[in-house]
């Protein structure tokens, strides 16, 4: 295959950006940054324009930038907290085997002079006047030359010089792949300032909160790399492509040593690129308008898996957009580089070898980000939860829909591993910072498994008409913003018309549970009595099916009085009796069934397996 050069193109809607609710706001920024990169010392030198625009009712006397590159270094806080904690990131230490303990030891720890990472800001000017600007190891604090007084642009100017970490975490250079430029977290980025203040969190591996804005940027950089990243590229005969045929290459002079490759990525919140001198190209048009760039290392171990992948995607996003919302960019593109898999603005660094099946799963999950993440712009360093589940949640749809043999319930693993996370003694509530749990395992199944049982569970709760509704609104709503948990519930309430605010509360907020059991069935010539008890704090409604034994199936529902809302019946070829209502407070509730003959094989509450109930061994009875 020959190699080509990167060529994205410019457009975007920004409409979605003024479609405010009222009172809401956000500010913006405007960067433009120049940066040279130095191939053998890794090393880079920039400048830096932004225009900051406070569309908030403060004055602003100080400002953040995050300069997240200095987290890898010995005795950060990346590092102590690295050490400290009980389970580390097994991509971040070393195992060495001493007898028969394994003793882990941090990869940051022992880093030389040469391979940290570090990213440092001098000349900082707020127009053209000199500011205090303070470094405090990941953050820098500037203490501003003037107030920014609501409704007010300043513009910032600085130099900074960094140096590209050994891979570690995310970003870095020569992961083990081997690709040699992962340029994620690498210049100084402003902090977000919302309706509660800043969030100005240090860096110690978790995930990021950015300002929406537009990015200009130039990357000089060695002429035989090829780019690819956040944001359409400006200058594609510049750096050797030709746009009106992708397959002929331009020669560049041979006197001239290095290319500026110039992108522009307009309203996103955050600009990420990678680079290798042995990258293949693969650009794949679409029909909904979205071209798909693949960039790959050129190892024949991986070639196939890559061209194969290549058609899932795009079945993904049309279905992503379809689900949730149409993908507002020109372009996407999945790049092989980083440690795993993260997302960032219009792209996604990813391992690339492996499997088939687990490229296509890190592909489904990261390009998922772009609805969860890259356009409705969370705070995950608050909230992962609503980012890392309702990306999981789409993923496990996605990936069903895919399938050649569909499953009828694609969250059933999320829900196990919630389940067994409450019932081990060690979950945190959702409303925990990413960056205080105890363990990465409590982590991880919080915030992707927790989070994605939230929108199934809310499913059980409102019906599947209904959520796909509040996904869509919920999309159209809120894109471009920064919204909040209290944001997805409105939602739902508002498509539903059910009280929500109960099942937030609880689930997010708290570490109840849902515990429902049939306590007791009884019979006597005339009647049946089915006795249900609520053990678990988190109210329910309360979907039961009996099956008797004739073969014949029906189904009840039991109405939670809180929810004041009836759900519609999500199977209307079976029969449905509404009961009437059960109140949180009442602990049992009993109901009665005329015998009519039949006779009662077995009973079961949450048929459908939607309801994350912690003790599933009394959710059914049976007669043998």
């Amino acid at each position: 295959m020959k190699k080509i050069i990167l060529f994205l193109f410019f457009g975007i809607t920004t409409s979605g950006l003024f479609a405010q609710s009222n009172g809401y706001w956000q500010q913006h920024v405007d960067y433009k940054m120049e940066v040279s990169m130095d191939v053998k010392t890794y090393q880079y030198k920039g400048k830096q324009e932004l225009v900051y625009t406070n569309n908030s009712s403060d004055t602003l006397h100080r400002v953040f930038y995050h300069l997240f590159n200095n987290a890898f270094q010995p005795g950060s806080e990346m590092d102590k907290r690295l050490q400290a904690i009980k389970d580390p990131d097994g991509r971040m230490v070393t195992k060495t085997k001493v007898g028969d303990k394994e003793i882990k030891e941090s990869r940051i720890a022992k880093l030389q002079p040469n391979e940290i990472g570090y990213l440092h800001v001098s000349n900082f000017k707020q127009d053209g006047i000199s500011a205090e600007a303070k470094e405090v190891e990941t953050i820098l604090e500037v203490t501003l030359a003037k107030p920014i007084l609501p409704g007010k642009s300043t513009t910032f100017t600085l130099d900074f010089e960094g140096q590209v970490p050994v891979q570690i975490r995310r970003s870095g250079r020569n992961n083990k792949e081997g690709v040699e430029l992962s340029m994620a977290q690498w210049y100084p980025k402003m902090a977000e300032f919302d309706f509660e203040g800043w969030h100005a969190d240090p860096y110690i591996a978790r995930e990021f909160h950015g300002v929406w804005g537009n990015f200009d940027v130039k990357i000089n950089i060695e002429k035989n790399y090829l780019l690819g990243g956040t944001g359409y590229l400006q200058n594609g005969n510049e750096v050797g492509f030709n746009y009106q045929d992708k397959n002929v290459v331009v020669t560049v002079p041979k006197k001239q040593k290095t290319l500026t490759w110039h992108f522009i990525a307009p309203n996103v919140h955050d600009f990420t690129w990678a680079a290798d001198k042995n990258y293949l190209h693969d650009v794949v048009p679409t029909n909904f308008g979205t071209t798909l760039h693949f960039i790959y290392k050129n190892n024949p171990k991986i070639i196939e898996n890559w061209k194969q992948a290549q058609p899932k995607t795009v079945q993904l996003m049309e279905y992503y957009n379809k689900i949730v919302g149409k993908y507002p960019y020109d372009q996407y593109s999945v790049i092989q580089g980083g440690d795993g898999g993260m997302e960032y603005a219009m792209c996604t660094l990813i391992l690339g070898e492996g499997t088939f099946e687990g490229l296509v799963g890190v592909i489904a999950h990261e390009m998922g980000h772009s609805w969860f993440q890259h356009i409705l712009a969370s705070n995950e360093s608050k909230h992962p939860w609503m980012d890392e589940g309702f990306t999981s949640f789409i993923e496990d749809l996605g990936l069903n829909e895919l399938a050649a043999t569909k499953t009828a319930n694609p969250f059933a693993g999320a829900i196990k591993s919630y389940i067994n996370l409450a019932n081990s003694g060690k979950e945190h509530p959702l409303t925990t910072h990413g960056d205080r749990y105890d363990e990465n395992r409590s982590y991880s199944i919080a915030s992707y498994s927790k989070g994605e049982v939230f929108l199934a569970q809310l499913q059980y709760l409102i019906g599947e008409e209904n959520l796909m509704k509040t996904l869509k609104r919920y999309y159209a709503d809120f894109k471009f913003k920064h919204p909040t948990p209290n944001d997805i519930k409105r939602t739902a309430e508002r498509v539903s018309e059910a009280n929500l605010d109960w099942y937030l509360t609880d689930w997010t907020k708290t570490l109840n549970t849902i515990d429902y059991g049939i306590k007791e069935v009884s019979e006597d010539t005339a009647i049946i009595k089915i006795s249900l008890e609520r053990i678990g704090r988190i109210p329910m409604p309360i979907d039961l099916l009996v099956e008797y034994m004739d073969g014949t199936k029906e189904a009840f529902y039991i109405p939670l009085r809180m929810m004041s809302f009836i759900k519609e019946n999500q199977i209307p070829s079976m029969k449905r009796t509404i009961l009437n209502d059960w109140a949180w407070g009442n602990p049992n509730y009993s109901f009665w069934l005329p015998t009519n003959s039949k006779k009662i094989k077995k009973i079961t509450i949450d048929p459908s397996g939607l309801m994350a109930d912690v003790k599933l061994e009394n959710n059914s009875y049976e007669i043998k």
